[in-house]
């Protein structure tokens, strides 16, 4: 069910959010230039690692996360508008709709036994730690979040949290980590 309901759900929202998409790739290129899109490897399901996409919101240039991110990309990051190419992901089947966020593959090594539970289900372009605080929380925190998702995983959360991902979406709050412009690594 859970799979019918992101194939569905991404789809949807694929055809509604082309017109933004479409705009935004504009915007990128305009402002950055090529590449519009940004692809990293992350850790799915299992800890099989994939491709992740989004929409670049940084330049190129070596240097602090917050010396590198542009104006469009801040926009485009207070609205989690860079996050929609992950719909792909979710059709491709590397990712859900909703489950905790993919980290980097480096990340594996470093997580206990029970952060490592996060890995027993699809990770997902919104989760129950991006509703409850986003970047606002700690790493502690939102492993403690994923896992007591991974244990009530069902239909009806997956559809609070959709719900809950609209409100922290256009109220644009824990989108970087106090003090920083983006997460810091996890050690």
């Amino acid at each position: 069910m859970k799979r019918a309901l992101d194939v569905a759900g991404a789809l949807a929202l694929l055809v509604v959010a082309s017109p933004v998409l479409a705009l935004a790739a504009l915007a990128i290129r305009a402002t950055m230039g090529a590449p519009v899109l940004y692809r990293q490897r992350r850790t799915g399901l299992g800890g099989r690692v994939f491709t992740l996409l989004k929409l670049r919101t940084m330049q190129d240039a070596a240097g602090p996360d917050a010396a590198r991110i542009t104006r469009v990309g801040a926009w485009l990051r207070a609205r989690s508008i860079d996050e929609l190419p992950q719909l792909w992901n979710v059709l491709r089947g590397e990712m859900s709709l909703v489950g905790p966020r993919p980290l980097l593959p480096e990340y594996l090594a470093r997580y206990t036994p029970e952060q490592a539970r996060r890995h027993a289900v699809r990770p997902g372009i919104t989760g129950l730690a991006q509703v409850s605080g986003r970047n606002g929380l700690s790493w502690p925190e939102k492993f403690r979040l994923d896992v007591w998702y991974v244990e009530h995983a069902s239909l009806g959360l997956d559809l609070r949290i959709l719900g809950r991902t609209l409100r922290s979406v256009v109220t644009a709050r824990g989108v970087a980590a106090p003090g920083h412009a983006t997460m810091p690594e996890f050690r």
